[in-house]
């Protein structure tokens, strides 16, 4: 899976891709065949392009739990620098209805698993209003306003593209 990669004031798109036994690292869209090697908990030897370097992790903390922060030590040196992972992101940051109600839209190609809101409930900032089954993960996607379900514009089993309207909530007249 496809992650950003934070160092310092610099992010980079990054992706481990294991196949028949090779594991190849994908940055920036350039594949370079590497050897991973877990000599001990949090402790790796990577091979790459003629090169050894012996990487030890220690997670650090992230104030966001999308994030997963970390403590490398190289030859050079120490790095710090953040894993963030774009779907969840997507998910916590995107696809709810807004401040004035609005359209709960699919933040991603997926299935339908089951609605928890249907027309005429009312429902509060943070409620999960349907659970969506995506890349082989079920994901709770959730109202960012308080309101009334006003439309459901899916049924359970229905797939949806990214962007698809899915539950409309009205925000209640001030």
């Amino acid at each position: 899976m496809k992650r950003t990669l934070i160092l310092g004031k610099e992010s980079h798109e990054v992706e481990l891709i294991r196949q028949d036994g090779a594991t190849t690292l994908v940055w920036e869209g350039v594949s370079h065949p590497i050897d991973i090697l877990e000599l001990e908990p949090g402790c790796y030897s990577i091979l790459m392009e003629g090169r050894s370097v012996e990487v030890r992790l220690d997670p650090a903390k992230s104030p966001d739990p999308d994030t997963h922060a970390y403590r490398a030590m190289l030859y050079d040196g120490p790095y710090e620098f953040a894993l963030v992972d774009p779907r969840r992101a997507l998910l916590a940051g995107s696809g709810g209805a807004g401040a004035g109600g609005g359209v709960l839209s699919s933040p991603m190609p997926g299935k339908i698993v089951k609605l928890l809101a249907k027309v005429g409930d009312s429902v509060q900032e943070g409620q999960t209003l349907l659970v969506m089954e995506a890349m082989k993960m079920q994901n709770e996607l959730k109202t960012s306003t308080t309101g009334i379900v006003t439309v459901v514009h899916v049924q359970e089993g229905a797939t949806v593209e990214t962007g698809a309207a899915l539950i409309t909530v009205v925000a209640p007249e001030a």
